[in-house]
């Protein structure tokens, strides 16, 4: 049998095949060896990204429980998942740096509002549990409205901005009905239909009947609404602290007068 013959049996052809394959996992296994070596250990996690919340020691606690294995045999996605779970943290990603190094680069929610009870909102609309110190407007609403109170917060603090006020706090009922707390203490209830009208309407009258009459020898002191009722079709109903009127409707101060 010539060689060329011996060549095309089957059989040489099996042989080869699984000499081959034998020599592959040899390679494999070789390569697997010593990718899990001391040499290639991670020594160092560097944050790429300035962070305002997620602190180092929570960045180093996640590294000591989810990082194992070397440079190559590291899970990059699992580490990713556990720093996404911190509580301040939107996104983050995880890349290997030789020769030892990993590198994190974070992305956290910025903070718009409190939302309901217990939770947060960011400036994404997306809702998370975290803790925050600084005073923060406060939404809350059905939860599955989320993006529609962020949204009216946007447009109504926008409308009320001429008047150098902001939002307080402001809620949607389960009948979808819309208050409203400014930080001045007015509290506004516009109801269910046309808020952004009458929203509106009332920004217009505001300077006019809430402007600040002159105090005798002081600065002016403003009368300010208790709460304001905007669900009427053509105005609004008020309730003044203390009985007082608003400006519009207060009564002009007398000039005084010399004793003769």
């Amino acid at each position: 049998m010539t060689s060329a013959e011996l060549d095309a049996h089957p059989l040489c052809q099996v042989a080869r095949a699984l000499t081959w394959g034998a020599l592959a996992l040899l390679a494999y296994g070789v390569l697997a060896w010593a990718a899990a070596q001391p040499w290639f250990a991670l020594t160092t996690l560097e944050v790429k990204t300035p962070v305002a919340h997620v602190t180092e020691a929570q960045i180093r606690l996640v590294a000591e429980r989810q990082i194992s294995g070397t440079f190559f045999t590291v899970d990059l996605e699992r580490v990713r998942a556990s720093l996404e779970k911190l509580p301040w943290v939107r996104e983050a990603r995880v890349a290997r740096r030789w020769p030892d190094t990993l590198d994190v680069s974070l992305v956290e929610h910025v903070p718009l509002a409190r939302w309901n009870d217990d939770a947060l909102v960011s400036d994404a609309g997306e809702v998370f549990v975290a803790a925050a110190a600084g005073k923060l407007p406060r939404l809350a609403g059905p939860e599955d409205a989320v993006a529609e109170v962020v949204d009216a917060y946007r447009r109504h603090q926008a409308a009320l901005a001429p008047l150098g006020v902001r939002i307080d706090e402001l809620r949607l009922s389960p009948r979808r009905a819309w208050r409203m707390r400014l930080d001045n203490g007015t509290q506004l209830a516009l109801g269910r239909a046309e808020t952004d009208a009458r929203l509106a309407r009332f920004v217009a009258l505001y300077p006019r009947l809430f402007g600040a009459p002159a105090a005798a020898g002081g600065a002016a002191v403003p009368v300010l609404p208790a709460t304001v009722d905007l669900r009427y079709p053509d105005g609004f109903a008020l309730r003044m602290p203390d009985g007082r009127a608003p400006a519009a409707f207060a009564p002009a101060p007398r000039e005084k007068t010399r004793p003769t």
